[in-house]
């Protein structure tokens, strides 16, 4: 099987397509909760801490000289990204537990049985018939 035909293949799949489908939400998904975190969240927390700008904490180890910028520790980055990564974490698993609870609504849900056809009644008599004579 050639390359290009392998490819093909897996590419067609369902499986590669809603995995990019995914992807591309989940890129987007994660967008709409940093802007949510940064913009709605963190100013309330920001003033509740004194007016903080958690991006701007940040440790000097070296103060900038010349042309040298100055080295820091910006440990509020790291403390917004934890922010960031805590509520996207929340928001997946809320997401989860809804399709969870769906699928579990689906799989509860009685499977109707149809009623037999016509041909399945008159062989079932057939079949009795036959039973009774021997």
């Amino acid at each position: 099987m050639g390359m290009l035909k392998e490819f093909k293949e897996f590419a067609i799949k369902g499986n590669a397509i809603d995995m990019a489908v995914g992807i591309i939400i989940g890129a987007a998904f994660g967008k709409v909760i940093s802007s949510l975190v940064a913009d709605v969240f963190m100013p309330p927390i920001g003033m509740l801490v004194g007016g903080v700008d958690f991006t701007d904490l940040a440790i000097p180890l070296k103060e900038a000289t010349g042309d040298a910028p100055a080295v820091t520790i910006n440990y509020g980055n790291f403390i917004q990204t934890l922010v960031d990564f805590t509520i996207i974490a929340f928001a997946i698993f809320m997401v989860v537990k809804l399709i969870n609870r769906l699928k579990r609504k689906e799989a509860a849900a009685p499977a109707v049985i149809p009623e037999p056809s016509r041909e399945e009644l008159l062989l079932t008599e057939i079949r009795d018939l036959l039973k009774e004579r021997k």
